[in-house]
């Protein structure tokens, strides 16, 4: 925030007040007020998250904040009695709403975040760049931490001493258990790089905080206007991973694979897939042996030797488990076009257990 700017509104209402008042920051060091001479004392105040009116050394005091913001700055009047009070409840809501349209205007987190929220008008976003001598022609990605259940410990300022680099990186609060970090990356970074410090914020988050969370990747992007197809993309993994993937804490986007398409398909064409391809019998009729047989059959790329080794169990066993389920579904797994079908009726599956919005 612009001390000028404090200064310029204290100037403006010197003749309307007639006691000295200004603006304390974090540290206790007067940044604006009336009395030029007391500019750069400090108060030796305390920092402070009470929103309330407080007295202290013969001065009136109060926070200035804004919807839930932690407050950085307390106005303050000289005296102690009821119309110090009053001035100072005043001084303090203007100076908040200044700082709340100054921050609009000025602050760059809060225009990345109006760009990844779709809240810019396409057209609007390289003029305001200019405005704010944004460097606009990097390459940037998306990174979105989700928690998983409610704690004290604040993901987002974790962030912010990860990274605090504000005019590369930029930490934005979607809402209570989204936050989005902005990332700049070098032109050409590896997908396998960005994977790489994802985790290692995972790593974090879990080990030193105690923090349950999972991390959605987008695509690199080079310019501003794609960082909104960035956000979403990691808002998608996150939520492709959670039916799919749901014992991942790092999803990329450009590893969903076919998850993506199945999780994009209406749910009637879906229960329709299910029903063409299990014409013999219901994928409900697989025991949970069966299915886990199945799992470790692709997972060895439809290699019925190294399969059975896996499972312990000898190969003619495999091999009439195999049969067994080509008798119950129609498909033979050992054939190639046959094991795609029934991978993706299992994803299909799976997709529809999570109960997606029918449409």
């Amino acid at each position: 925030m612009s001390n000028r700017l404090f200064q310029g509104v204290i100037h403006q209402m010197k003749e309307a007040i007639d006691r000295v008042f200004g603006v304390v920051d974090e540290n206790g060091i007067i940044i604006a007020c009336s009395e030029l001479t007391r500019i750069g004392e400090n108060l030796y105040l305390a920092p402070t998250v009470n929103r309330e009116v407080f007295t202290y050394n013969g001065s009136t005091f109060k926070p200035v904040t804004s919807m839930s913001q932690t407050a950085n700055y307390v106005v303050f009047v000289d005296g102690d009695d009821t119309l110090a009070e009053k001035y100072v409840s005043v001084l303090a809501v203007a100076f908040a709403n200044i700082k709340f349209y100054y921050d609009e205007k000025y602050d760059r987190a809060n225009f990345i975040k109006n760009i990844i929220l779709d809240n810019i008008l396409p057209g609007d976003i390289y003029l305001k760049a200019r405005e704010l001598c944004f460097n606009s022609d990097v390459s940037r990605t998306v990174i979105l931490v989700r928690t998983l259940e409610p704690n004290e410990v604040s993901v987002y300022d974790i962030l912010q001493n990860l990274f605090p680099d504000k005019s590369k990186d930029f930490i934005i609060s979607i809402n209570e258990n989204n936050v989005a970090l902005v990332k700049e990356t070098k032109t050409g970074i590896a997908s396998k790089d960005i994977e790489n410090l994802a985790s290692s914020i995972a790593d974090t988050v879990s080990g030193e905080f105690f923090v349950r969370a999972v991390i959605g990747i987008g695509t690199t992007v080079d310019n501003l206007k794609d960082l909104a197809r960035s956000f979403k993309e990691a808002q998608t993994a996150l939520e492709v991973g959670k039916v799919f993937d749901n014992d991942k804490n790092i999803i990329s986007y450009d590893n969903l694979g076919i998850a993506r398409l199945i999780y994009q398909l209406p749910t009637t064409l879906c229960e329709t897939y299910l029903k063409e391809v299990f014409k013999l019998g219901a994928i409900e009729s697989l025991d949970q042996e069966t299915l886990f047989t199945i799992q470790r059959f692709f997972e060895n790329n439809l290699n019925v030797s190294e399969t059975s080794r896996k499972l312990f169990v000898h190969r003619n066993t495999l091999v009439y488990r195999l049969e067994k389920i080509k008798k119950i579904t129609g498909l033979d797994l050992r054939e190639f076009d046959h094991a795609i079908v029934f991978k993706i009726a299992l994803m299909v599956n799976k997709y529809l257990k999570s109960n997606p919005i029918k449409y």
